[in-house]
């Protein structure tokens, strides 16, 4: 079965074809470490880990790589505000690397307590600071970057094809320029390859280069790094939609210009979480992390569910009532897997019924392939678990196969402890009754002294060689 994805740099949905097949090459943009990932950023790793399980799922091997920015990235995407760590150095009190490496932390911490797999390769962009200065050499020596004022500038002009990604033309940036204008830009959309220290006096980390003391525009680390360890084109790229207008577009501008050919198959995006004010941000202030939703009485897992519920191409919106909602629904979800647990056990599916699950399965798995269409799958996914003329076994077969793309935690469900029923003189007379009846083919006077038990909170469900088991109602 294909998959198939949005492709933001073709703008339609397109068989997805790797190019060196069974492997995968896929970047996606990672976290700023100078605060907390909020859950907004989260939605975002959710559906990229997913992406890499549909992938896996169908049969192909994935190298996933993921930046840690904890240098150069500025308080705007642009090249404007200050460094984004050293802003968090001065709020805490803290060293740079310090700020870097504990949020860095709290953002794994969170990421497993979603059920993310960590990527394949985590790079941090302090320990590939020479890759970026020999990515920029590179630049300069082929006549895309420029010097101006210290500073080491990529010349949009050079490059006819910035825009493209986005549908923005450079005529439509120089209109649409930022008010702050850097008056060392050639053009309103060239960007910064490297500050010398001329752009902050008191810059903390900084390093030696061909073009004096200082530290690489934010840009650039991400074009280093993926071809460091993807090499020079790459199957899929992934990132929130904030990212497509300036840091994918420089992005696709410095690495082409270096590579001197198409470096991205895929373009990958995923729209933003709203809450009732818009959309959720840090530089807004207010922000929810992961730990917030625990507090409020939520696990991680009810958070994941409540992502899944939207397909990744559509804005989410947060609220407490979606997350109340969310962990109902997951709730009851392990209340079936429990009992699925506690009446499979011991049992084995019958051809038949190895035959229907293996329908069921390619069935979820086909909502997903297409777009990773998760609303649908989990719809789907319901259907399945609410239909009683399926046993229980296939049943929690299907939803351990479900759990090994989602990664819902069902399996680790603990099956569902069975109550004792303590069989009063009462409750003896009325299952002898029962006895006699069904012996006797009486099916109505059976249904009914059913029904007298179920009112004393005893149920009866009937086993091969006419054994019983009582169930606590």
């Amino acid at each position: 079965m294909s998959v198939y994805l949005y492709n933001t740099r073709t703008r339609r949905k397109d068989e997805f074809q790797p190019l060196n097949p069974p492997l995968v090459t896929m970047y996606c943009c990672g976290p700023t470490v100078y605060n907390y990932a909020h859950i907004g950023n989260l939605r975002t790793y959710i559906f990229e880990d997913l992406l890499v399980n549909v992938l896996k799922l169908a049969g192909y091997k994935v190298k996933h790589v993921m930046n840690v920015t904890d240098v150069g990235h500025l308080t705007s995407d642009g090249d404007e505000g200050e460094d984004k760590m050293r802003v968090a150095a001065e709020r805490e009190k803290k060293g740079v690397m310090e700020i870097a490496r504990m949020y860095e932390d709290a953002f794994f911490r969170h990421t497993a307590e979603l059920g993310l797999a960590r990527p394949t390769v985590v790079c941090r962009a302090t320990e590939h600071i020479q890759d970026m200065i020999d990515f920029i050499k590179d630049l300069e020596d082929k006549g895309f970057a420029y010097i101006s004022n210290g500073n080491v500038y990529f010349d949009t002009a050079k490059f006819p094809k910035y825009g493209s990604l986005s549908g923005q033309n450079r005529e439509d940036l120089k209109h649409g320029a930022r008010t702050e204008q850097d008056m060392n830009k050639r053009n309103p959309s060239d960007f910064v390859l490297w500050f010398t220290s001329s752009k902050f006096e008191n810059q903390i980390l900084q390093w030696d280069s061909p073009w004096g003391r200082g530290y690489p525009g934010w840009h650039i680390e991400c074009s280093a790094m993926s071809t460091k360890y993807l090499g020079e084109r790459i199957d899929i790229h992934c990132g929130g939609i904030d990212h497509i207008p300036v840091h994918h577009e420089n992005e696709i501008a410095q690495s082409e210009a270096h590579l001197g050919h198409d470096w991205v198959n895929f373009w990958v995006h995923m729209e933003f979480l709203n809450n009732k004010a818009g959309k959720m941000s840090k530089s807004k202030g207010g922000f929810l992390t992961l730990d917030t939703l625990k507090e409020k009485g939520w696990q991680p897992v009810h958070y994941k569910y409540f992502c899944l519920t939207s397909h990744y191409r559509s804005s989410a919106i947060f609220s407490d009532e979606a997350m109340d909602a969310a962990k109902k629904a997951y709730e009851n979800l392990s209340d079936y897997m429990a009992a699925f647990k506690a009446e499979a056990e011991g049992k084995t599916l019958s051809p038949e019924e190895s035959a229907d699950l293996q329908k069921l399965q390619t069935e979820f798995d086909g909502y997903l392939f297409d777009d990773l269409k998760t609303p649908l799958a989990l719809s789907y996914m319901w259907s399945v678990v609410k239909d009683n003329g399926k046993s229980a076994a296939e049943r929690l077969a299907f939803l351990l196969h479900v759990d090994g793309v989602l990664h819902l935690f069902l399996k680790d469900v603990a099956p569902k402890k069975k109550e004792e029923v303590a069989v009063t003189p009462e409750i003896a007379a009325l299952l002898e009754q029962r006895r006699e009846a069904r012996a006797a083919r009486d099916w109505a006077k059976s249904d009914e002294i059913r029904d007298k038990l179920a009112a004393l909170g005893v149920g009866v469900k009937d086993l091969p060689n006419k054994q019983i088991e009582l169930i606590k109602l």
